[in-house]
């Protein structure tokens, strides 16, 4: 719509240049939209329309709130939005050796194994300073990591973990944009705060964890 009323205000202002007439006017320039148009329509004006150009300064902030209107409509602002990275969680057959390698042979800060038995892991956190890593190792006999541990025997990086804003809105906004998850619904995770798993196959082939931050 406001592309249409530029287009008439184009047209018009096209009409008022007069170059077939040598005087030119000084200083009278009309700018919409940041394109400047030079005005020689002083024989024009001379004729009795000197109201011309009044009524059509008046009437460019209608055409700039149709436009600001329009581009609001367009674009909605996000109900939810990514954060930072949590964490990178993996898969370890053996816990103890794990642990053993970030704390003596690279000399990060780890925990003590935190056992989480409804999500069927013991984890170690691995604090890196910007973000950590989650060591996990299968507990209970229907754990979802030993599966993963079957194909993968040495173990491997098992899935990432991101921060959202509002996780509520970002399960129901990613229902509708067809990304599967692994719950209908967020669940308390490690950190004591909600979290769902989005499906891998909807993901690029990663296993994503998202967080409330």
């Amino acid at each position: 719509a406001a592309s249409q009323y530029l287009n008439s205000f184009t047209i018009a202002l096209a009409f008022t240049r007069t170059p077939q007439y040598p005087r030119q006017e000084e200083g009278v320039c009309s700018s919409l939209c940041g394109v400047q148009v030079q005005d020689q329509a002083a024989p024009f004006l001379a004729s009795g329309e000197r109201d011309f150009f009044p009524r059509l300064q008046a009437l460019i902030p209608i055409v700039r709130a149709i436009s600001t209107s329009q581009c609001s409509r367009e674009v909605a602002d996000p109900v939810w939005k990514l954060g930072r990275l949590n964490h990178v969680a993996i898969a370890v057959p053996d816990l103890e050796k794990a642990t053993a390698f970030y704390k003596n042979i690279l000399g990060a800060q780890v925990s003590e194994p935190v056992p989480l038995p409804e999500h069927g892991v013991s984890v170690v956190f691995v604090n890196l300073g910007n973000t950590k890593m989650e060591l996990l190792h299968p507990l209970g006999s229907d754990s979802p990591i030993a599966g993963f541990l079957q194909k993968n025997k040495a173990g491997g990086m098992h899935h990432v973990c991101i921060e959202v804003d509002n996780i509520n809105e970002a399960v129901v906004d990613l229902k509708k944009k067809k990304v599967r998850s692994l719950s209908e619904e967020a669940k308390i995770g490690a950190h004591g705060k909600p979290v769902i798993f989005l499906h891998p196959k909807d993901c690029g082939g990663v296993l994503v964890e998202l967080e409330q931050a």
